[in-house]
């Protein structure tokens, strides 16, 4: 695992350490804003709303696909913009307009066989806050609040739509002996 502050023994005793529980991730699940972007909301003069995301967590993203694990996006926003997202990097769950994520994960993780224990889950803010202490592996970037960082298991030396994504994707892979970078 990458040297970065990490919080571990705070919350997580449903495996005995982080690398334990990266070895069992099988569904992979993100919040959106502040997390697959730097939390910005761009508006431009007609109104129209723009979001930067980071290639590097989309490459990250499709590396889980290739090793086999489920992808998902849970988010409170509902806007085009993320489904647009969603549907480039062939993202099979989706789920906009969220307000209590912690049931949308135990509804994925149980249609596609799986336990939380199971189950990644990265967020930045308070809304994450309940689902971050529910799943198997919890991850926030660098900039979340707080709070949050205080609560997962780890957190990423990137922040938010800067590869804190990727960086999780590459310690899951690793963790399962299917590093990218081993050729």
């Amino acid at each position: 695992m990458p040297n970065s502050r990490r919080n571990m023994g705070r919350k997580n005793t449903k495996r005995s350490s982080p690398a334990q529980a990266l070895k069992g991730i099988r569904l992979f699940a993100t919040d959106v804003d502040g997390v697959l972007t730097d939390a910005g909301m761009y508006y431009s003069e007609s109104g129209d709303e723009l979001k930067k995301f980071n290639t590097q967590d989309g490459m990250g993203i499709k590396l889980l696909q290739r090793a086999g694990l489920v992808t998902a996006l849970v988010t409170q926003e509902n806007t085009k913009l993320v489904a647009r997202r969603g549907e480039k990097l062939a993202i099979p769950e989706v789920h906009q307009g969220v307000m209590d994520k912690l049931p949308v994960l135990r509804d994925m993780a149980a249609r596609h066989g799986m336990t939380l224990a199971e189950v990644a889950y990265m967020g930045d803010d308070i809304n994450d806050l309940v689902a971050l202490r529910a799943v198997g592996f919890s991850a926030s970037p660098a900039d979340a609040l707080p709070q949050i960082r205080k609560a997962v298991t780890y957190v990423c030396r990137a922040k938010g739509g800067e590869g804190a994504v990727r960086e999780v994707a590459e310690m899951i892979l690793e963790a399962q002996g299917r590093s990218p970078w081993k050729v």
